[in-house]
């Protein structure tokens, strides 16, 4: 009689997951879209939770379930914590924001002397990413990698512009090791994890890591595991942490509070940092800032080893979403405004309607770039800064993108603003599989110096 209960009490627990609404139904879906074995979903509204659910499988060979315990790879949402102990460490009086690099790390060349720790933090300091040098199955000691990266040349004057570096944050942890005496991963643990009941940890593919899904990338019409890197550069402090939602969830609901950084410290890393002349960046001190229908949005979301992650925080309606995926197909963003949009609605417009294209040859212009981009190939339209962004590594992914998309079948003007320094327009392309949302300014010469594009 206790095993037939038993048995009745499993089946109706069952029962109960599998249930799906409206939005698991939009999430299954999306999931279906996407090639996306996984997804462990996390929304918290004033402080209390209101979903928190696994979807499909963390490990397809073995068929393993995901959970709320199944353990992820964090991408870059990882650089939250980084920034946070940079921060911790200036409170120390161990560094200052304001230090020149080359204070911390001795060696550092003459191309990176003006650049500071906040010039890292917020992504203002002018350094690329050492991607297309740097070998994936070669375990480099702190001191090869950044002779490595110091060869990448700077892309522009610290504070001119802002530009996403992952290779500053790896700086940011060569130098938190040093100024901190010790592993910034350990570091981490006893200033963050620990305290807060996360079981956040540095990747290390070796150790038994219980709930640790499996990582999936979608090529050539297939599901494959995750390409294997060398041991180290799965250590680096951009964004090589293995993580849960509760963790995430966890460092949410202390970012309220001042258990681990002070009003001043949150007040410094949710505020835009300022470039030189004096206009906004995207970009606070490890961490996206902007608005949506004028409330605060401070995010992040992260890529890396066939996991994609995203931590939303709408501060003003204490609504937070967390995403995490583990398929590098996955739009982790997609995921997270479907979410967002179904607990809080006005949070988001309806789909914007088509105008009159009055320029039908510069819509000519857009469509061809993102034909080029599709056949794995340069615009040639495109300024010298925009184009160092689109390297064949770049290219090679958008192209795989824009091919599971399918064939174009519209492409509808959504806007069109001239200003001073040119012309800034916004469309949808509607393609079999999906739309798009494309965002380009043309310069006053006709070339692009801004191009973007993400799913609607």
């Amino acid at each position: 009689m206790r095993l037939a209960r038993l048995a009745l009490l499993s089946a109706l627990l069952l029962a109960g997951a599998v249930r799906a609404d409206s939005l698991d139904d939009a999430l299954l879906k999306e999931m279906r879209l996407r090639h996306v074995p996984g997804l462990s979903v996390l929304v918290i509204k004033d402080g209390k939770v209101l979903r928190e659910k696994g979807y499909g499988l963390a490990n397809i060979e073995h068929g393993v379930k995901v959970t709320p315990q199944t353990v992820f790879q964090s991408g870059s949402v990882g650089k939250t914590f980084t920034a946070a102990l940079i921060m911790l460490l200036e409170k120390d009086g161990k560094l200052r924001l304001d230090d020149p690099v080359a204070r911390h790390l001795p060696g550092a060349p003459a191309a990176w002397e003006k650049i500071t720790i906040r010039h890292l933090l917020s992504h203002t300091s002018g350094l690329g990413d050492p991607y297309e040098i740097i070998d994936f199955r070669k375990d480099y000691s702190d001191e090869e990698l950044i002779a490595l990266e110091a060869t990448v040349p700077v892309r522009f004057a610290p504070g001119e512009k802002w530009a996403y570096s992952n290779m500053g944050y790896h700086l940011l942890g060569f130098i938190a090791n040093r100024a901190g005496g010790k592993f910034y991963g350990e570091q981490l643990r006893e200033r963050i994890f620990a305290p807060l009941g996360m079981g956040t940890r540095v990747i290390s593919e070796a150790d038994i890591v219980p709930h640790r899904a499996a990582g999936y990338t979608w090529k050539g019409g297939a599901l494959k595991n995750q390409d294997w890197v060398a041991p180290r550069l799965n250590t680096t402090a951009d964004g090589s942490l293995y993580l849960t939602a509760r963790d995430l969830a966890a460092w949410d609901q202390a970012l309220y509070g001042d258990k681990v950084l002070d009003a001043d410290l949150r007040a410094a890393a949710f505020t835009p940092a300022r470039l030189n002349d004096g206009s906004a960046a995207p970009y606070g001190l490890g961490w996206f800032v902007n608005t949506v229908k004028g409330r605060r949005h401070i995010m992040h979301g992260g890529s890396w080893q066939g996991f994609r992650a995203q931590l939303c925080r709408y501060v003003d309606d204490k609504l937070t979403v967390v995403v995490l995926a583990n398929a590098d197909s996955a739009r982790p963003n997609k995921f997270a405004d479907m979410i967002a949009a179904h607990y809080v609605p006005a949070l988001f417009d309806a789909p914007a309607k088509p105008i009159a294209d009055q320029d039908p040859a510069v819509t000519a212009q857009a469509r061809a770039a993102m034909a080029s981009f599709a056949a794995g190939q340069q615009p040639g339209n495109m300024d010298e800064e925009l184009a160092k962004r689109f390297q064949p590594a770049m290219l090679k992914r958008v192209s795989e993108l824009l091919t599971e998309a399918g064939s174009l079948r519209a492409v509808d003007l959504l806007s069109s603003k001239d200003a001073d320094t040119g012309r800034s327009l916004r469309y949808r392309f509607s393609y079999a599989n999906e739309t798009l949302l494309v965002s380009a300014v043309l310069d006053k010469s006709g070339k692009f110096k801004s191009f973007n594009f993400s799913p609607e």
